[in-house]
């Protein structure tokens, strides 16, 4: 790897070369991974969370009857907007020109809502941020909709599900190890 352009007037603790943190080079020095020798393949991850309220909340939510309006339709476009926005908001992640971000709600218990995105992008390095971002953001849209009803919501297991292309390969959490 050559030498970057300058040098870090910073004291820091070396890494080491078989480190995992990819956004560290050997100096510990915070950078954005240089993909521009990689392939361009599609790339496509699915990520989730989960709002818990009281069931007269979800009932509100369910017969669109809060307030401030139909609150899955709002997050869903909160939930897009924010996918496209990731690199703005998350230091070291690449700008991607996503071809595809969709979201979806279920709801699997009578005081939950659950937030799942797939986003896709033919590029050289992963999408796994923007599905992470959008289903975050989606899920706080549906806390500030409904927080006049019911402040003790809570967002809980935001993760990846699920992650394909590139050098790494294919990534499916294990369902049987999965909570909700």
């Amino acid at each position: 790897m050559p030498a970057p352009p300058f040098q870090s007037t910073t004291s820091r603790t070396p890494m080491s070369m078989s480190s995992p943190l990819t956004h560290f080079d050997e100096s510990g020095a915070s950078r954005m991974v240089d993909v521009g020798a990689k392939a361009e393949t599609e790339r496509v991850a699915r990520a989730s969370a989960v709002v818990r309220m009281q069931p007269a909340t979800l009932a509100l939510i369910r017969d669109k009857q809060v307030a401030k309006g139909d609150v899955l339709e709002v997050a869903r476009l909160a939930g897009i907007m924010a996918a496209k926005k990731t690199a703005d908001l998350i230091p070291l992640c690449h700008p991607l020109p996503l071809t595809s971000v969709k979201l979806g709600f279920s709801f699997p218990a009578d005081d939950a809502v659950r937030v799942e995105a797939v986003a896709k992008v033919f590029a050289r390095t992963g999408v796994e941020m923007e599905a992470l971002t959008a289903v975050t953001v989606a899920a706080l849209t549906v806390y500030d909709m409904c927080k006049a009803a019911d402040r003790a919501m809570v967002i809980e297991s935001v993760r990846l599900e699920e992650k394909d292309g590139g050098a790494s390969g294919h990534f499916a959490r294990d369902p049987a190890a999965s909570p909700n």
